[in-house]
């Protein structure tokens, strides 16, 4: 098939599913498509805000929207990680009499899991997610089960500042493709919400592709072509997180405690491959890696404690980066 019209397929694709959502969600029509980003890209997404926002709504919608196996873990203090990825039972073997260890699957056995509050649970209960979302596997009593395919972690979090919550483990961060901001409604989105929600008949989103849709379309992005010079600027942006690195800046040196690692780099370019498809382009550009820097580095960037002190965000760090790295690298 030309990849110029499987290119223009995809586009309408990714626009059906937004739409799909957006049946549901007002407004947050850049969150909807760092989700769906992070879907084709075959990442996991982070999903950060204060309670009542709608960020579990639309992980829901999602998995409406899409013929998978959908589950929600409820993260609280007390949630322990045999909860989540399951644990071995004693059952009766039906064939040669007695007893026998068998394996009961946890939540965790899903296309699509919603992590829901996942900052409310101990950092050991999050550690339960590690394995499953690098490896898409989970080993229980030296026993490896394999989870099945496509497998996303939608997880949403709020602010760190507010009571019970616990700060996610950098490892933990690092795997998240994405980490989206869900802000406030602005007056005329809230007024609309009001609308759709507060009458009899609920708008819902309907099915609109399946697993092997997803699939398909989520080896054609790794086909995309990105061209040296942006790959390389893709590069130089996440080495210019790292303090003391050839790239970094003087706002990095004093505010950052640990910069991006490769997962950054890798979020940029995927990220990048998804943006040219959703402008019906078979190549890579730099504002495509551009558009995708806040989202795929903000988590990924550790602040010291003079940050905190003189408010410095890694958003701005990011934002400082995009004005100053180059698209093209000086030649000495």
């Amino acid at each position: 098939m030309d990849v110029h019209k499987e290119a223009e397929e995809f586009r309408q694709d990714f626009q059906k599913l937004h739409d799909e959502i957006a049946k549901v969600i007002v407004g947050g029509e850049s969150v909807i498509d760092g989700v769906l980003t992070c879907l084709f890209a075959g990442g996991h997404c982070l999903l950060e805000g204060v309670p009542g926002l709608g960020k579990t709504l639309l992980i829901r919608t999602l998995s409406e929207a899409l013929s998978l196996q959908f589950s929600r873990i409820q993260f609280t203090p007390d949630l322990m990680p045999a909860d989540i990825i399951g644990t071995n039972i004693i059952a009766e073997n039906e064939e040669g009499g007695g007893r026998e260890f068998r394996f009961r699957p946890g939540p965790i056995f899903s296309n699509i899991v919603l992590a829901d509050e996942i900052n409310r649970a101990t950092p050991k209960t999050q550690s339960a997610l590690l394995e499953a979302m690098q490896e898409h596997t989970v080993s229980v009593a030296r026993q490896i089960h394999k989870l099945e395919e496509p497998f996303f972690v939608m997880a949403t979090q709020n602010p760190i500042e507010m009571e019970g919550t616990y700060t996610l483990p950098e490892a933990q961060l690092d795997r998240f493709f994405f980490k989206l901001l869900v802000e406030y409604p602005s007056q005329e989105h809230l007024t609309t919400i009001l609308e759709r929600t507060t009458q009899r008949d609920i708008p819902h989103g309907e099915r609109v592709m399946d697993a092997v849709r997803i699939k398909q379309w989520q080896e054609f992005v790794r086909d995309v072509v990105s061209a040296p010079q942006v790959t390389d600027y893709a590069v130089r942006l996440v080495m210019a997180t790292q303090p003391r690195s050839p790239f970094s800046t003087e706002l990095v040196n004093k505010y950052v405690r640990f910069g991006s690692s490769p997962r950054g780099a890798q979020a940029l370019q995927l990220s990048g491959k998804v943006n040219a498809l959703r402008s019906g382009r078979y190549n890579v550009s730099f504002d495509d890696i551009r558009a995708s820097a806040l989202p795929a580095l903000r988590h990924r960037i550790i602040l010291n404690f003079e940050a905190e002190a003189d408010a410095v965000t890694a958003d701005a760090i990011v934002e400082d980066l995009l004005a100053r790295v180059e698209t093209s690298a000086k030649v000495a």
